[in-house]
């Protein structure tokens, strides 16, 4: 039986691993982690993630084929393909502080690698990484191995699934990519890893590349994707300057097939644990590269992303007769996006102590994040989400402005505003008749993901505000927003 173990049970180790265990019910695939209270989560009846479709996976393989397990020298030692999907923060501190990938944690699982091997390995490179890490890991595993005249090979095979999709994305990728050596037994090795993919994915899915193709594709394709972004974006600031209609400008340029319709949904801004730390990461590298100009240019994507964020929270409270002092704003939606718990990076976040830095005071609802993620992600450090628990220095709290509800329409009862800030599916059929009865008036709405109908909700009496659409006369006649 081919063994495969994967280091680091998160958001793409864990769902990856099942898929391959449900596809290739003759592989053995553990998945291991030094986190406790994560494994025993993977065990449970309650998985430490949402994701659509992922339960039913898990129970079908979990037991069988698939396993999770905290002894992580074990299942390395007796694996022939060892995955490494760990976390690759940006660095807080030290030279690259703020853009760099923190390898840490990488270098950490290369080395137990090394440590506890007896016989060749393919190790893969799960996460996304620096160009050239793959270079700093054959080096760590030659150096330190303890098994004698043992050969490693190192393949890079970066993960393009979309949290919300990732079991759909998984089943049937657009493409999956594996980079390797160009040499016998770096062919050889992509080669085995292809065999695993092979039992589902059609051939000419599966792409082959050298080793760095590989490492720097992930990049830039979430790079491509967060531009895009931040494009519709800065088009939407154009629209409400101009009365035009960013949905109606995105669906006419979306239907140029040079184009194309996705990811031109105009927002509040991208989030998610990718986007803002490997463009970063993207910048660094084109510094220490010598590229300025080109570390200029991706850095824009982020200042836009960020010009997106404050802008909404200033619209806001111009809006509201220029404070929120005092004032109840629900919050409806408080991960990244919908069908998924993350909050890494949410917009959310920004909009939340933006508004609590004015003192107003929040009530957040959210169907998949609990209230104990909420208040950990108002008071932490920028860039700390990414490390282990222990070591997320806290900030001091301002969450005691912040409440969590258990519906969106205790979150809205007294408020004086609604802002939507995820796309939840339930937000689009939620009764806001009932909503704007229990609110102050005048009341508000500004919907951050242009989830509603605007008009409607101004004939119930909202005064409403939604991105990149045509302001409501209320709001034209409030003074320009910063």
């Amino acid at each position: 039986m081919v063994k495969i173990c994967c280091i680091g049970a998160g958001y793409v180790g864990g769902p990856t691993m099942a898929v391959i265990a449900l596809k290739c019910p003759d592989v053995e695939v553990v998945v291991v982690d030094i986190s406790a209270p994560r494994i025993e989560g993977w065990n449970s009846e309650r998985l430490p993630i949402y994701e659509p479709g992922l339960d039913d996976v898990v129970r079908q393989c979990r037991g069988r084929n698939l396993f999770f397990s905290t002894d992580v020298e074990r299942h390395v030692a007796d694996a022939g393909i060892v995955f490494v999907s760990v976390n690759t923060p940006t660095k807080t501190r030290g030279l690259g502080a703020g853009k760099a990938a923190d390898l840490t944690y990488w270098e950490s699982a290369a080395r137990i690698i090394a440590d506890v091997s007896r016989s060749d390995k393919i190790v893969v490179e799960k996460s996304t990484v620096p160009v050239k890490t793959a270079e700093a890991i054959e080096k760590i595993l030659a150096h330190n191995s303890k098994g004698g005249n043992i050969r490693y090979q190192i393949l890079s095979n970066p993960e393009f699934l979309a949290e919300g999709t990732a079991i759909q994305d998984l089943f049937s990728p657009d493409r999956v990519l594996i980079g390797g050596r160009e040499t016998p037994e770096g062919r050889a090795a992509v080669a085995a890893l292809k065999s695993i993919y092979a039992r589902w994915v059609p051939d000419d899915r599966i792409i082959t590349t050298n080793l760095w193709s590989a490492e720097l594709s992930k990049l830039a394709a979430n790079a491509f994707l967060a531009q895009r972004i931040s494009s519709v974006n800065a088009i939407s600031a154009l629209c409400e300057a101009t009365g035009a209609d960013v949905t109606e400008v995105a669906n006419s340029i979306g239907k140029d097939s040079r184009i194309g319709p996705r990811f031109l949904s105009a927002s509040v801004g991208f989030g998610g644990s990718c986007f803002q730390k490997d463009i970063l990461n993207l910048v660094y590298i084109c510094e220490c590269y010598g590229l300025p100009e080109v570390a200029n240019y991706w850095r824009q994507v982020i200042r836009i992303n960020d010009y997106q964020k404050s802008r909404f929270v200033n619209r806001v409270v111009s809006s509201m007769f220029n404070t929120v002092a005092g004032k109840k704003v629900a919050v409806l939606g408080f991960a990244f996006k919908k069908d998924t718990g993350d909050t890494r990076e949410t917009p959310a976040i920004d909009v939340c102590k933006g508004l609590v830095g004015d003192k107003a005071v929040v009530s957040i609802y959210d169907p998949q994040v609990t209230e104990e993620q909420v208040q950990r992600d108002l008071v932490m450090n920028k860039f700390d989400w990414d490390h282990p628990r222990h070591l997320q220095p806290m900030s001091p709290s301002s969450a005691k402005h912040v409440a969590v509800s258990w519906d969106a329409y205790e979150a809205a009862r007294g408020a004086h505003a609604v802002c939507i800030l995820t796309e939840w599916d339930e937000f689009r059929r939620l009764d806001y008749q009932r909503m704007y009865d229990a609110m102050h008036k005048p009341a508000f709405l500004f919907d951050g993901r242009n989830v509603v109908d605007p008009d409607k909700l101004r004939r119930i009496g909202f005064v409403v505000y939604s991105i990149g659409k045509p302001p409501d006369h209320w709001l034209r006649d409030m003074p320009a927003v910063a």
